[in-house]
């Protein structure tokens, strides 16, 4: 068969969308179709290593049933894909779609529990009535039947196209959807930036604490190795919870744990009465959040406010705070997406801030371009701490004003993401770009982190050469002169 490359089959997939267009909003159409790309994978999936099989055991079906009994993941009978489409004329076929992914879910329980949870293909709320619901299903099939989207290997090669294509997914629901659908999505260059400023290692453990889909969760566990590592996450939004499990599972990550719920209010990746440890903690967590569970701090189980309570309106240190807690002692990292306004605030913000540093686990300020986060303009900076620091200096640097403009969200390029990285390597001072200060300067600046008072971008204006500026007025005002006489030239010839 044919190979199909990323962006086609990125294509197909984007437009099968066009069925809901118009009908339902995109927040809803966006699970349905990440549920049928997740379903039409594992079909295709199934159906090459069965037809392998029964190669193999010279169509010993017994023999097959046992070796598909070893699988990564079990599709039962008639609940595949292609089973249903061969049913699209059906007048059931919506409760027929709901029968087969719960048949997937039940065979499958450890690992996929509970992630269709938000799709109904029956639902008359968000497909509207018998006739329409009907014909609408009936063209979703039609389009993940077409032979570009044939997800078997044999067409998709080794590469992880799929993965890649449900990212894709993800990052043009939240490109187009704005604020809400941005919260959960990190952009993959900011991904990529913090997987290789953490660098995590063969077998670490790797925890987001506000995982949403799980993109950067992903990107930095594909960082410590191949498959040697183990993911963690928590997401409040049980939709995003969902996506984020298929996530995981469509990029072949079979060793994670995705809790459910708050995880400021009820973290659940908890060991006996214990928050759990991690080599790396990682998150884009929402920014500025209100009513965050200011009004439990105080009494917190895990003792995770020790160095003082967030304000209020403003959850940013709790993440960050629980983000320190549960970084393994000695040893952890920790690197956090944070909005500027963590760097400078004064009253309990001020307090936190000056004990983290006091600390000496602050390791390094980054400040990141404006427009780069879908849902928000305004700029972000990355904090990485680190529990096993031994120096106390803190490098910032301002990667404010190098990126790559794009159609919606500016980009950071390879070679600007390699230059952040390198330069947090080095760990040293470079002229207008980063700055290396000390445990003192950071206390004479009052331990405000703004990034302008230490690395300083200010650059001269070139000289005005007058005499040039003077030299091409005169050339201006001979030109316009002889336009002109050419002009009274024509208007005398016409008459006018």
């Amino acid at each position: 068969m044919n190979r199909i490359n990323q962006s086609e089959i990125n294509d197909v997939a984007w437009r099968a969308c066009d069925t809901f267009r118009g009908v339902v909003d995109a927040e809803n159409y966006r699970n349905y179709i990440l549920v049928m790309l997740f379903w039409k994978y594992m079909s295709d999936v199934w159906r090459v290593h069965r037809d392998a099989y029964l190669k193999e055991y010279h169509g010993d079906a017994e023999r097959v049933r046992r070796r598909l009994a070893r699988e990564r993941f079990q599709l039962p009978e008639g609940c595949d894909f292609y089973s249903l489409y061969a049913l699209r004329n059906e007048a059931d076929i919506g409760e027929r779609m709901n029968v087969a992914l719960a048949g997937i879910e039940e065979a499958n329980k450890s690992k996929l529990e509970g992630v269709f949870r938000e799709v109904d293909f029956n639902s008359e709320s968000k497909l509207g009535q018998t006739k329409d619901r009907n014909a609408r299903l009936k063209l979703l099939l039609q389009d993940f039947a077409d032979q570009r989207l044939d997800l078997r290997t044999s067409g998709v090669g080794e590469e992880d196209v799929i993965g890649n294509v449900y990212e894709y997914l993800l990052e043009r629901f939240a490109s187009d959807a704005g604020k809400k659908a941005g919260e959960f999505y990190t952009p993959g260059q900011v991904s990529s930036l913090l997987a290789r400023l953490l660098a995590p290692k063969k077998g670490q453990t790797i925890c987001d604490p506000s995982c949403g889909s799980g993109s950067l969760l992903i990107k930095v566990g594909r960082q410590a190795d191949e498959r040697d590592f183990a993911l963690f996450g928590q997401e409040m939004n049980g939709t995003t919870h969902a996506l984020c499990r298929m996530n995981m599972f469509l990029h072949g990550m079979d060793n994670f744990r995705i809790e459910w719920g708050d995880t400021l209010r009820n973290p659940r990746l908890i060991e006996g009465d214990h928050l759990m440890r991690f080599d790396i903690v990682v998150a884009n967590p929402p920014f500025s959040l209100d009513k965050w569970g200011h009004e439990d701090a105080e009494k917190d189980p895990f003792h995770r406010y020790h160095r003082g309570l967030p304000p209020r309106s403003k959850g940013d240190y709790a993440f960050i705070t629980h983000m320190i807690e549960t970084a393994r002692e000695g040893t952890g990292k920790v690197g956090v997406v944070v909005p500027h306004g963590v760097l400078f605030r004064g009253a309990a913000e001020g307090k936190i801030r000056q004990r983290l540093i006091e600390e000496n686990l602050l390791e390094a300020v980054i400040g990141l371009p404006a427009n780069l986060f879908f849902g928000t303009g305004i700029p972000a900076a990355i904090l990485i701490f680190n529990k096993g620091k031994t120096l106390g200096d803190v490098l910032f640097i301002d990667a404010s004003r190098e990126f790559k403009e794009a159609k919606n969200q500016n980009v950071l390029t390879e070679e600007h993401v390699q230059k952040i990285v390198d330069t947090y390597r080095a760990f040293q001072t470079v002229e207008k770009y980063a700055y290396r200060a000390t445990p003192q300067e950071l206390a004479d600046n009052d331990f405000n982190l703004n990034i302008p008072r230490y690395v300083d971008t200010f650059e001269e204006e070139a000289e005005i050469d007058l005499d040039a500026v003077k030299a091409d007025i005169t050339r201006l005002e001979s030109e316009l002169a002889t336009v002109r006489v050419k002009m009274d030239g024509y208007l005398k010839e016409l008459g006018l």
